[in-house]
C-alpha cells in the first residue's frame, strides 16, 4: 500500500469532507504537475500553433503577392507613357482605384498583336490588357474585370489628353471615435472571441479529469480511496486538482504567447492586418471581463469534468469511458454552438434556456458579460453552475458506489474497515 494510500486510512476519522477532499487535491496536483506525461501535455499544443502560425505567415505573403493586380497596356509608346504619367498623378489621390500599369513587352515587338488572343492564351499575369488609342481605349478581359476598370482607365485616358494635369477634388472627412452600430459589432467579436477560446481551453484541459479517474481505477487506488474517505471528496478534490493543473498549463501558455507577442508583435500585426492594440472593449471593462472569464472557466471546467467522472464512475474498462465519453463531447460541441448563436439575441427566450442550462451557462454568461453592463446577473449565474457542479459530483459518486463499491454506504464502511485492518497488519512490530 503507498504511503498516501496509509495516509489517508489513517487520518481518515479525522478529516471531514472539506479537509478529505483537500488532500485529495493536493494528493492529484503534485502527482500530475511533477509527472513526465505533463510536461508532454504542455509541449504538445505549442506544435500545431507553431506550424499554424508559420502556414498562416507563408499563406499571408502569398496572399499579398497574388493581390497586386497589373494591368497591362498595349498601345503606342507616346499613348502608353501618357497613360502611365497619368495613373502616376492620380494615384496619391485616387490610391487603390487605379491599376497598376506594365507594359505588353509581346505587343512592342509585334505589330498586329490580338489582345483577346492573349488574354484567352492565359499569357502573362495581367487583369485586363488597354489598347485602342488615348481618345477611345478599349479594355480587354473577363466581365467582371472590365466592369471593374472601365471607369478608371477612361478617368486616366482623360487624364493624359488634358491640356492641364486633371484636378480630383480632395473631400473634407469629419470621424467619430465609434458609433452605436460599430460598438455592438465590436462587442459581438470580443464574445465570439471569448467564446471560441473557453471552449477550446475546456475540452482541451477537461480529458485529463477522465484520464486520472480511468488510470486509477485500473490500477485499484480509486477503491482505496472511496473505502478510506468519502466519495464526494474524492470527486471534489480530483476535480480542482485537475482545475488548478489547467491553470498551471495556461499561466505556461500564456507566458510563452506573450513573450513570442512581445518579439514578433510587428510581424504578426503586418500578416493580420489588424490593429491588435485597440481590442474591443467589452460592456463590463476588461478588468471585471477577465476575472468573470476566469470564473466561467472554471464553472465550465467543473460541469465538463464532474460529468466526465459520472461517466468514468459508470464505464468498467477505459474503452468504456472512451466510448461514453464520446457522445458527452459532441453534445458539448452543440451546448457551444447554441451559446454562439444566441449571442445576437440578447433577452430571447432561446438565450433565457442557454442561460438556464448548466453546460452552456458559462458561455452564454461571458457573451452577455462583453454586450451588458449589469454585473448582479452574474453572481447568480455562478451560483446557479455551483448548485449544479455539487449534483453532478453527487450523482457520479452515488454511481461509483453502486457500479464499483457494489453495496452503497454499509458496503463502503465494511471495506473501509477491511483495509485500516489490513493495514494494521502490515504495519511492523516494535
Amino acid at each position: 500500500m503507498s504511503a498516501e494510500g496509509q495516509a489517508a486510512i489513517n487520518a481518515s476519522p479525522r478529516l471531514s469532507k472539506l479537509e478529505a477532499a483537500w488532500v485529495i487535491a493536493r494528493r492529484d496536483f503534485v502527482a500530475v504537475l511533477f509527472s513526465r506525461a505533463f510536461l508532454f501535455f504542455l509541449i504538445g499544443p505549442l506544435f500545431p500553433v507553431l506550424v499554424g502560425g508559420l502556414a498562416g505567415s507563408i499563406g499571408g505573403q502569398v496572399s499579398r503577392q497574388a493581390a497586386v493586380i497589373e494591368v497591362g497596356v498595349a498601345m503606342a509608346a507616346d499613348d502608353s507613357a501618357a497613360l502611365m504619367a497619368a495613373r502616376n498623378r492620380l494615384a496619391p489621390q485616387l490610391g487603390g482605384a487605379v491599376p497598376v500599369l506594365r507594359e505588353v513587352t509581346e505587343a512592342a515587338d509585334d505589330p498586329a498583336f490580338d489582345a483577346r488572343a492573349f488574354m484567352e492564351e492565359r499569357r502573362g499575369n495581367y487583369a485586363a490588357i488597354i489598347t485602342g488609342t488615348l481618345s477611345a481605349p478599349e479594355v480587354v478581359g473577363t466581365e467582371g474585370q472590365v466592369r471593374r476598370w472601365k471607369g478608371p482607365v477612361e478617368l486616366m485616358a482623360a487624364e493624359a489628353m488634358a491640356a492641364s494635369p486633371l484636378t480630383v477634388p480632395s473631400s473634407q472627412t469629419t470621424t467619430v471615435t465609434s458609433s452605436a452600430a460599430s460598438e455592438r459589432t465590436n462587442r459581438i467579436r470580443t464574445a465570439q472571441a471569448a467564446q471560441m477560446v473557453m471552449f477550446l481551453l475546456t475540452m482541451l484541459l477537461a480529458g485529463m479529469v477522465l484520464s486520472n479517474l480511468a488510470e486509477e481505477k485500473g490500477n485499484k487506488v480509486i477503491e482505496i480511496l472511496a473505502a478510506a474517505i468519502p466519495m464526494d471528496s474524492v470527486f471534489m478534490g480530483k476535480l480542482f486538482a485537475m482545475l488548478g493543473v489547467s491553470f498551471v498549463g495556461i499561466a505556461v501558455w500564456g507566458t510563452l504567447g506573450w513573450g513570442f507577442w512581445a518579439i514578433a508583435e510587428d510581424a504578426i500585426v503586418t500578416v493580420t492586418q489588424t490593429n491588435f492594440r485597440e481590442l474591443p472593449g467589452p460592456a463590463v471593462g476588461w478588468s471585471m471581463f477577465l476575472l468573470l472569464g476566469v470564473l466561467y472557466f472554471s464553472m465550465a471546467y467543473l460541469l465538463l469534468g464532474a460529468l466526465f467522472l459520472t461517466i468514468g464512475a459508470m464505464a468498467s474498462t477505459v474503452r468504456e469511458v472512451q466510448t461514453m465519453s464520446m457522445p458527452v463531447t459532441m453534445m458539448q460541441l452543440m451546448v457551444f454552438f447554441l451559446a454562439a448563436y444566441t449571442i445576437t439575441q440578447p433577452g430571447s427566450a432561446l438565450e433565457m434556456v442557454a442561460i438556464a442550462f448548466p453546460l452552456s451557462s458559462p458561455f452564454a454568461m461571458l457573451a452577455r458579460a462583453a454586450l451588458e453592463e449589469t454585473l448582479w446577473t452574474h453572481i447568480g449565474a455562478l451560483a446557479w453552475q455551483m448548485v449544479w457542479v455539487v449534483l453532478l459530483v453527487k450523482g457520479g459518486s452515488m454511481l461509483f458506489r453502486k457500479k464499483v463499491m457494489k453495496s452503497g454506504n454499509a458496503g463502503t464502511k465494511k471495506k473501509r474497515w477491511s483495509f485500516r485492518r489490513k493495514a494494521s497488519q502490515m504495519e511492523p512490530a516494535e
